[in-house]
């Protein structure tokens, strides 16, 4: 029996412009044997959103490196909320300080990965805790 590949579905939120990580993101998980959809820039939570319902995604995973990660990630976990998708697992990453880490667990996001972490270990980490 052949197993349906991980679908990640990686946004970059809000007015940042700087993509350069997510996809680099993209290709390693792409590279590891995960389907990957990417947003492009500019997303909005709603559309983020919608978007993994469409695409049937396991995993949605943001890519922020503005600073705004507590609001957009608030909103994002409402809206999965709201939606009832909360079998999908969320990842966030880009410029995240430790101290917010605990604060966006606590709201339910699944794994926060701070720039500079390891390919190795978001691969692993999704692997080993996707919802499917």
């Amino acid at each position: 029996m052949n197993k349906r590949k991980i679908r990640v579905l990686i946004a970059k939120p809000g007015l940042d412009g700087h993509d350069r990580g997510a996809k680099v993101v993209a290709h390693a998980l792409k590279d590891a044997g995960m389907e990957v959809i990417y947003t492009g820039l500019h997303q909005t939570v709603p559309s983020i959103v919608n978007q993994a319902i469409q695409e049937d995604v396991d995993v949605i995973g943001l890519s922020i490196m503005s600073g705004a990660h507590i609001p957009i990630c608030k909103k994002l976990m409402e809206l999965v909320k709201e939606k009832k998708i909360q079998d999908k697992l969320i990842v966030v990453g880009g410029v995240i300080p430790s101290k917010d880490i605990p604060v966006l667990k606590e709201m339910g996001v699944d794994g926060v990965f701070p720039g500079g972490a390891p390919f190795d270990e978001i691969i692993s980490f999704i692997k080993e805790n996707v919802k499917r």
